[in-house]
This record gives C-alpha cells, structure tokens and sequence, in this order.
C-alpha cells in the first residue's frame, strides 16, 4: 500500500465511522422536534397541575395534582379518579403555526374531548387553547411551570 493510500485509509476510516454513528441520531432529531413543554404546569385557576411528557411519538399530559377538601379524590364522569388521569393526549408540532402544536384534550366533568393547541410565548408560560371545529371559537388558558409539591393522591397543599 502506499503512503498516500496509507494515509487516505487512517484519515477515512474514523470519518467515515463518525459519519455512520452521527447520521442516524441527526435524522431522528429532524424527524421528532424536542418537546418543549415536558415538566410540570399549574393550571389559569391554580386548581390541577399536570405533568407533561413524550407519549410514544407524540406529547400527553396527566392531572397529577388537585385542590380539594378531605380525602375523596375527584371523580371524572365514568366515576374514575381524576387522579392521574390523562387528559392531554396526541400533541404533535405543527409544520405552519409557529410553535403551536395540536391534539385533544378531555373535559373530565362532561367526558367530552376537544381539540386544542399547546405553545409557548415565552420561558416557563404554556399557553392552551381548547376548541371545536376552529381555533377561532375556542378559549385560551395560561399556565405556568409549577414548582412546588403534591400530596399523597395527587392533592396539592393550600
């Protein structure tokens, strides 16, 4: 082998290697954006905290926390425990609304699910914005990361 052919195998080799390694997790970030809102949010009314994360491919949300009196957690309209309950489900980015991304989200007091919109204008505020149909005829909520505790069944301190 000559020392030019040499010197091109010890050069290549680790690059191309590097190439290899480096490609496949490139493709998987382009394919899937980061999930900007993982963490934990306290609700407009400061009444729920949800914990939201990646659910397979797309981004949930669970009620983890709850303001209420005794010890009966609240029910949802099937008479399950509110506690835990996912609520926030199939959020994927949108390629056109700037950040925004969608899926649905469920009314446990009515069983009723809606679609909505998850962004976020600044650090640490999440805006949603539950809807039929349109954007347009829907109502927006602003909720904040939440820092503090929660209780045994979900309950949040007073």
């Amino acid at each position: 082998m000559s020392r030019k052919n040499r010197w091109l195998a010890a050069f290549l080799y680790p690059v191309l290697m590097c190439a290899f390694l480096i490609a496949p997790d490139a493709a998987k970030a382009e394919s899937s954006p980061a999930n900007p809102f993982e963490g934990y949010w306290l609700s407009q009314g400061h009444d729920g905290v949800f914990k939201i994360g990646t659910c397979g491919d797309t981004v949930c949300g669970h009620l983890v926390g709850l303001q209420y009196e005794g010890t009966d957690v609240p029910r949802d309209k099937k008479g399950n425990s509110e506690c835990n309950l996912l609520m926030l489900t199939d959020f994927r980015a949108s390629s056109d609304e700037g950040g925004r991304w969608n899926g649905k989200i469920l009314d446990p007091d009515t069983g009723s699910v809606y679609q909505a919109q998850i962004w976020s204008p600044r650090k640490d505020v999440l805006k949603l914005r539950g809807y039929i149909g349109l954007p347009l005829f829907g109502e927006t909520q602003t909720w904040t990361r939440y820092q503090g505790t929660i209780g045994p069944v979900c309950k949040m301190p007073h």
